[in-house]
């Protein structure tokens, strides 16, 4: 039913500055919280920053001063800003939500498709 659709990656120069977006397929009430994931070729997947339902956002140690992660409850996005990558940020990386339905208590998570980011000269 509801699809999350990553956008804005691709390749960036080390140093280079790049921003993703998520989207729902459609408005979900009662998100509570949005985050952005990363898993690079084998290796296991991560989280790479957080933001909850009161704006507070937690961050990977590696992201932390350089990466924002910042979201619109209404229009069911949340963007990720990565500044300075370096070649260990290559990944896809996923847009992730969840929250209850506001009309009947559904609980609900999903997960995007994700997006390629290359960090490469």
């Amino acid at each position: 039913q509801v699809r999350l659709v990553e956008s804005g990656g691709g390749l960036v120069q080390p140093g280079g500055f790049l921003r993703l977006s998520c989207a729902a397929s459609e408005t979900l009430t009662g998100i509570m919280s949005m985050a952005w994931y990363r898993q690079a070729p084998g290796k296991q997947r991560e989280l790479v920053a957080s933001i909850g339902l009161n704006g507070r956002a937690n961050y990977r140690d590696s992201a932390q001063g350089r990466f924002t992660i910042s979201r619109d409850s209404a229009k069911s996005t949340v963007g990720l800003w990565m500044n300075t990558l370096e070649p260990e940020g290559a990944a896809v990386y996923y847009c992730y939500m969840d929250g209850e339905r506001r009309n009947w208590g559904e609980q609900y998570e999903y997960w995007g498709r994700g997006a390629q980011v290359t960090v490469s000269s």
